[in-house]
């Protein structure tokens, strides 16, 4: 008989690992499935947020900022430092650091309120059954009398700019760069986008971000917009607006970029290409 559980949640991001322990201290029964394995070989909690999303964009700016501060903002306080330089794998290793002792907790918090953590995939079944693959194939079924889908989301692709984990990535390959671009692309000029181009920029990548939308951050304030476009422009990002991806196609180790804008068609090449037009739900294998 499969082990029956009062509420299963899938997935153990914001939205899930909340909910599962909510649930633990109002008594329920609950169990929670994830399926992030990390480079390790092991389960982490906490979803993209902790892992690859809010929390190591975050690091990544605030080590950016302070390199900047170091090297651009400090003379006119009468602070004269010569030589800064930034040690990238020292950054990236910081970044994991904080990623592992907040996805840790979450792990703690879980087991703290009594919640049952399961590792593999979860699916759900008809008549409230979830199966759970695990990472050795085997597979274990539970019954639900409640369950809550909270798998999150994963980036979106783009046909003219097929991914291929090395010199064009998503959002999560570009929290692991070992080393700063010359030149970096960015398509798509929304948070995840202007958040990646601001840390690689700071840092000394040349930075273009090439947005289809005619206004920038259409979804803002108009001020805000406004003053936000300032900010990243005054920074050193060249965003370019009504530019609208077309192609791609590798030149060596770099990748050219053809877009089309108001003037007609054009090309730029980089050495690293961000693809951040947003993100969608994530549902495969799960219902």
């Amino acid at each position: 008989m499969a082990n029956q559980f009062e509420v299963v949640v899938i997935g153990s991001g914001p939205a899930g690992y909340v909910a599962a322990i909510k649930a633990a201290q109002l008594g329920k029964k609950t169990a929670i499935i994830e399926k992030w394995v990390k480079k390790d070989g092991k389960t982490t909690w906490g979803g993209t947020c902790l892992n690859v999303g809010c929390i190591p964009s975050k690091a990544l700016l605030q080590s950016s900022e302070m390199y900047a501060e170091a090297n651009h903002g400090l003379d006119i306080h009468g602070i004269d430092v010569k030589s800064v330089k930034m040690d990238v794998s020292k950054m990236l290793a910081r970044k994991d650091g904080i990623v592992d002792q907040l996805t840790t907790g979450i792990a703690g918090l879980l087991k703290g309120n009594g919640v049952t953590t399961l590792e593999g995939k979860g699916e759900l079944k008809a008549n409230k059954m979830v199966d759970v693959t695990k990472n050795d194939g085997s597979v274990e079924t539970i019954q639900a009398e409640n369950v809550i889908l909270a798998m999150g989301s994963v980036p979106v692709d783009i046909p003219p700019t097929p991914l291929d984990g090395s010199v064009i990535v998503d959002s999560t390959g570009a929290l692991e760069f070992p080393e700063v671009p010359k030149r970096l692309g960015v398509i798509g000029a929304g948070v995840i986008g202007l958040e990646l181009g601001s840390v690689w920029s700071r840092l000394g990548s040349e930075v273009v971000v090439l947005e289809a939308m005619e206004t920038f951050l259409a979804a803002a304030d108009k001020a805000i917009s406004k003053d936000a476009f300032k900010t990243f422009t005054k920074q050193g990002l060249d965003i370019r607006l009504g530019a609208r991806v077309t192609g791609s196609k590798m030149k060596g180790k770099k990748v050219e970029v053809t877009f089309q804008d108001s003037e007609g068609e054009k090309t730029e090449v980089f050495d690293k290409l961000v693809v951040a037009v947003g993100r969608r739900p994530y549902t495969e294998g799960c219902l």
